[in-house]
């Protein structure tokens, strides 16, 4: 829950932000609304990328030390 309310402050300053730098002409609640969705949007999603990767990744590792494991073990019997 506190996630996303940062998520909240930080997009109304982002969309503030982001309105001026892009010439947008916005009064300040849309300004506000379009920077909160798109942090929102863009928190969500990066979560998602970050908690499917950290699986593919850990599944990578695990198989890679299994190979090592497997290797010492051919190693150790000759």
């Amino acid at each position: 829950m506190a996630a996303v309310l940062l998520l909240v402050v930080i997009g109304a300053a982002a969309g503030l932000l982001a309105t001026r730098l892009m010439g947008m002409d916005a009064d300040l609640p849309t300004a506000m609304l379009i920077g909160i969705v798109g942090a929102l949007v863009g928190g969500f999603a990066l979560r998602l990328v970050v908690t499917v990767g950290g699986c593919a990744i850990t599944f990578v590792l695990a198989v890679l030390g299994a190979m090592v494991l497997i290797w010492l073990w051919q190693q150790v019997k000759r």
